[in-house]
């Protein structure tokens, strides 16, 4: 009887593998044969939020969906109080090279989008900002805070062996010189330069060069001030963003998708601050305190 009973459950074993193996093979086919199907039209929104530190998940996502032949258009969700200004730039640079494949960009502006948020806005075909959003900050900041004083009160002093005078610029160990602080003024002006000419760039039709030196002196403005400036192009939020974008692809049936965010579980928990703090550990003062 055992051996009767081991020879059926060996037959049975024999079916479902042989109904697995089928199944696996129908599955295999179905997915290759759904993959050559187009899948319309799309239209991608990327969020950017948060201290914009690191450009480089950004930038290869922006990279990739200006590769992907069906996205059609790009939606920009800004929600940033701005960040450093390499960063900046990078992403800024994305957005073009997105561009010049003649897909539109359209930005919508959410609780803030200033300073560095907004110079990543700048290059986009159309910008949105809600009536209450906080936008504008236009300017470059270095910001130092010396502990020399109090570290003597401890008993701890510091010393810098360096190989030119300006190596140890902002350290908080001693006070700045009348000529690092010249050399610091210099480096923003140029910086700040830079910033209003990436603005005028793609803005110029909508705001004088006049006008935006006169009002980018690190003021923030509301998303209804900011379009009565010129800075941002209409008033709404993300689904007007959206359907600007299928305006502009000329692809009405456009279906948007959200890109997903790559994030660890710890950073999901702690909002990113540890790649960010990562990022400002591997850099001195000087490269990561110089904002947008």
């Amino acid at each position: 009887m055992a051996g009767q009973f081991n020879i059926i459950n060996q037959g049975k074993m024999r079916k479902l593998l042989f109904i697995a193996v089928i199944l696996i093979v129908a599955f295999v086919m179905v997915s290759a044969i759904l993959a050559r199907i187009p899948v319309g039209d799309r239209i991608a929104v990327l969020n950017i939020k948060g201290v914009i530190v690191n450009p480089i998940p950004v930038v290869k996502k922006i990279e990739r969906l200006r590769k992907d032949k069906t996205v059609k258009a790009l939606v920009i969700r800004v929600d940033s109080p701005g960040g450093s200004v390499g960063a900046s730039q990078e992403i800024y640079r994305a957005i073009e090279r997105f561009r010049a494949d003649g897909k539109p960009v359209v930005v919508s502006m959410g609780n803030v989008a200033a300073s560095g948020g907004y110079y990543v806005s700048a290059p986009a075909n159309f910008i949105y900002a809600n009536p209450g959003t906080i936008t504008g900050s236009i300017g470059v900041i270095i910001q130092h805070m010396a502990y020399r004083e109090l570290m003597e009160k401890i008993g701890i002093r510091a010393t810098s062996i360096k190989t030119g005078k300006f190596k140890d610029t902002l350290s908080p160990f001693r006070e700045l010189t009348p000529e690092e602080k010249k050399y610091l003024e210099e480096t923003i002006k140029e910086a700040y330069e830079q910033f209003l000419q990436a603005i005028l760039k793609y803005r110029s039709d909508k705001i004088s060069e006049e006008k935006l030196r006169e009002v980018a002196d690190g003021r923030v403005f509301t998303g209804r001030k900011a379009k009565e400036l010129g800075l941002v192009d209409g008033i709404g939020g993300l689904e007007d963003a959206v359907e600007k974008a299928r305006e502009l692809a000329r692809s009405p049936k456009a279906r948007e998708f959200f890109v997903p965010e790559e994030k660890s579980l710890l950073q999901r928990i702690l909002g990113g601050e540890i790649e960010e703090l990562k990022i400002l550990n591997s850099y001195s003062p000087l490269f990561y305190l110089m904002q947008f």
